[in-house]
């Protein structure tokens, strides 16, 4: 058959979608919605690896790295300290700059250095701090804004962030958190070791996420079946052979198809606006981030058309359609099982190579885990019609509601399965990757060792700060039930600039607090101990003689130092060490208060441990805000017993993500879907109730044809899910267990979206179980 003859049917198909008036008009738009929802997804997804690349560049570019070496004054260094926070959790980050030269390095995103006591806020800060739920963030940040940070310096629209002015901060750079710099930027960028297991979640999560997206697609392209059908035979009666016939109802589909990328284009674009103005996961975006690669954009383009064509051409394949109608309102043949095993039974054979390979031995195969859970999960597409008609096909009597809905799905279970499909799959997915991320958590999960039935935040004070003071202002804090101050600091045995050869760890606080960190034989203020049995100290025993000579780094400024010399003195204790809040057994010398010279208060860093009553509103906003009165350099951090992985947890973040995009499409084409249905039975429904049927009835049988469906559909994605998880947890050397609670959130939320679709469907079905809808012209 010629390109010519094809194109010309196709082209036929073509008017057939745009020359149908009203009815066809609405048949397009519908099949262009759903098609076009699918499209923005799969653009979306082709603008995520230039988005998250993007995001990247922009917090590498405005990077200040303090550590190392201190870098000597000049004309184009800048001074800068990290004042990170946190309000109502989320992320505040934040810097003090001070610019020691007309050529000082901008950060990007800035016009110009604020001055001592001015601020510069990121839009959704300056929003936040307008607003009345800012007014703990706007007590602990007392500058005055005047102006707002360029998108260049942001990693996202939503993100919160600031840059205030500064003044001496030379003299107490040589921490960590300030220092001087002559650039913005990383100046040795590390790349970090690909972990196999990681790469393997990332290529299941984007699976998992856009295989859903092409079976909407797929189902969206046969939106209008049944009026179809009449269209078809009207031209087998004025002459058309079948395979014309056929071409010709692909070249509508098409038509739709190519609609919906206009759509699809539009809505991508809406939503690509609307992206700025929304945070998902505390991820934002500014709108230029998503920009898809051409390439991809252009698959997209070409494949979805070719997808319309394919799948319209594969269902008609089974229809005999003749002059006098479409042989398909006859009961079919009974579907076959054994070919659709087959997907699934493939799909475990391609992943079963990979079985027990861990982390350990080298990358896995990415043709080979894309290629089988792709078939699992297109294994759940073609099981469920022959699922859903083997069980109606034996469902039995009942209320006039339940027969009518039975009734429907056993003439039309393909359709009706069709409808499902795309829950079934992202249903099944979700679970395969929960079961996943559960079993392999504890690997990027570890114990930090805290005591967090003793405290719950710590305090971090800057070195010359007086820790009385400190603890005394926190202590009257809202919030704060008891402080547990200690400061801490490193003893040499010669002057630290001359290499010393051994070290003990110094820790000094009051009796109650030492016997936090040591077991005490007796405690009074003025006492000294040595330590025995602290972690890694094995030099406190020889540092431990009456009259040794002790040396104490201490900051000058500017990132100089000079030792403070302390003497040992007489009466030495000895003390047993214990786990202290941190979880770390402390060795060296416990020094009380009285026992402290002036000049070593100065040179040691307070850390206060605080015990905080969540009961009370804001009580941690309130410890960050006290910690900022003491020194806008306090670093007040909150205590988990458990931390994670960064890299996992972005991939778990971009997992939710996703899943929320993809549940907003399942809702919406269900939405459509539904419609459509209901739309091609406006005239059936409007019969039955000029005969007297119930609307009550009629709207129990809608939601029995969609329950039905919807149940045996959760029921198969739970069993391949499971299956498809404990292959993955195989091949990750993972003992297999089902995480019971994921099965049934991810269920649950599937069946939860269906029935918000037919809530919202509810209204229109009233609508049309009219008796003047019989009326025609």
């Amino acid at each position: 058959m010629s390109a010519r003859q094809w194109a010309r049917d196709l082209g036929m198909g073509l008017r057939f979608a745009f020359a149908g008036g009203r009815e066809g008009w609405i048949r397009a738009l519908l099949t262009a919605v759903g098609v076009g929802l699918g499209v923005a997804l799969l653009l979306l997804t082709t603008a995520l690896p230039s988005a998250l690349a993007e995001r990247h560049r922009r917090e590498e570019a405005r990077l200040n790295f303090t550590y190392g070496e201190q870098i000597e004054r000049a004309d184009d260094t800048l001074m800068t300290a990290d004042t990170n926070t946190e309000f109502d959790g989320r992320d505040v980050r934040g810097r003090l700059l001070e610019p020691e030269g007309a050529k000082a390095p901008l950060p990007p995103g800035l016009r110009g250095f604020p001055a001592p006591g001015d601020m510069v806020v990121s839009p959704a800060l300056q929003e936040l701090l307008d607003s009345d739920g800012g007014e703990l963030l706007r007590e602990r940040l007392p500058y005055d804004i005047t102006g707002t940070i360029g998108e260049q310096g942001l990693i996202g629209s939503q993100e919160l962030a600031y840059y205030a002015g500064a003044e001496g901060l030379a003299a107490r750079a040589g921490d960590g958190v300030v220092g001087r710099i002559d650039f913005f930027g990383n100046p040795d960028p590390v790349e970090e070791e690909t972990d196999p297991v990681l790469v393997l979640l990332v290529l299941v999560v984007f699976v998992v996420l856009l295989m859903p997206v092409a079976v909407f697609i797929a189902a969206a392209v046969r939106f209008g079946g049944e009026r179809r059908d009449r269209r078809l035979a009207a031209l087998r009666l004025v002459g058309s052979d079948g395979g014309m016939t056929r071409r010709i109802a692909a070249g509508e589909a098409l038509g739709g198809a190519l609609l919906g990328l206009a759509f699809g284009t539009g809505f991508f674009l809406a939503g690509r606006e609307f992206a700025a103005s929304v945070e998902v996961f505390r991820i934002s975006v500014f709108p230029s981030y998503l920009n898809p690669s051409p390439l991809l954009a252009l698959l997209v383009a070409v494949a979805v058309p070719g997808a319309a064509v394919l799948v319209t051409l594969l269902a008609l394949r089974g229809v005999v359609i003749e002059p006098l109608g479409v042989v398909r309102t006859t009961r079919p043949a009974r579907r076959r099982l054994w070919w659709r095993l087959l997907l699934p039974l493939a799909g475990i054979g391609m992943l079963l190579p990979m079985m027990g390979q861990g982390r350990e031995n080298g990358d896995f195969n990415q043709y080979l885990v894309t290629g089988g859970v792709i078939c699992l999960l297109v294994g759940v597409t073609a099981l469920l019609p022959w699922i859903v008609e083997t069980v109606v096909g034996r469902l039995g009597p009942g209320s006039v509601s339940w027969q009518l809905a039975v009734r429907r799905l056993q003439l039309s279970s393909g359709a009706a399965a069709r409808m499902v499909n795309g829950i079934a799959v992202a249903v099944a997915g979700a679970i395969a990757l929960q079961m996943l991320f559960a079993g392999v958590e504890g690997d990027y999960t570890k114990e930090t060792g805290y005591d967090v039935s003793l405290a719950q935040m710590q305090v971090r004070v800057p070195e010359g700060t007086e820790l009385a003071a400190a603890a005394t202002k926190l202590e009257e804090t809202e919030g704060v039930r008891k402080v547990y101050p200690l400061s801490e600091g490193y003893f040499a045995d010669r002057p630290w600039q001359k290499e010393p050869q051994r070290s003990a760890q110094l820790t000094i606080g009051d009796c109650a607090t030492l016997r936090e960190v040591a077991k005490l034989p007796s405690c009074a203020d003025g006492d000294v101990f040595a330590v025995r049995g602290g972690e890694y100290d094995t030099d406190t025993p020889s540092l431990s003689r009456p009259g040794q000579k002790l040396y104490l780094e201490k900051s000058t400024g500017d990132g100089r130092t000079e030792d403070v010399l302390w003497t040992l003195p007489e009466g030495v204790k000895q003390a047993d060490s214990i786990e202290d809040p941190t979880g770390a057994r402390r060795g060296g010398f416990l020094v009380t208060p009285a026992a402290m010279p002036a000049d070593m208060a100065e040179a040691v860093t307070g850390q206060l441990y605080l015990s905080v009553d969540d009961s009370v509103p804001y009580a941690r906003e309130h410890v960050r805000n006290a910690a900022a009165a003491i020194d806008p350099l306090a670093d007040p951090t909150t205590w988990n017993s458990t931390e994670r992985s960064e890299r996992y947890d972005s991939i778990r973040t971009g997992l939710f993500v996703g899943a929320a995009a993809v549940l907003a499409l399942i809702g919406a084409s269900l939405l459509v879907s539904q419609l459509e249905q209901l739309r091609e039975r406006r005239k059936l429904l409007s019969a039955l109730i000029a005969f007297g049927t119930r609307r009550r009835t009629l709207s129990l049988s809608v939601l029995w044809q969609t329950a039905i469906p919807i149940g045996l559909g959760l029921l198969l994605a739970s069993v391949v899910g499971m299956t498809l998880g404990a292959v993955l947890l195989k091949m990750t050397s993972t003992p297999v267990g089902v995480d019971w609670p994921s099965v049934l959130q991810m269920t649950g939320m599937g069946a939860g979206v269906v029935l918000v679709v037919t809530l919202l469907s509810l209204p229109p079905l009233l609508r049309m179980m009219r008796p003047d809808g019989l009326r025609t012209e």
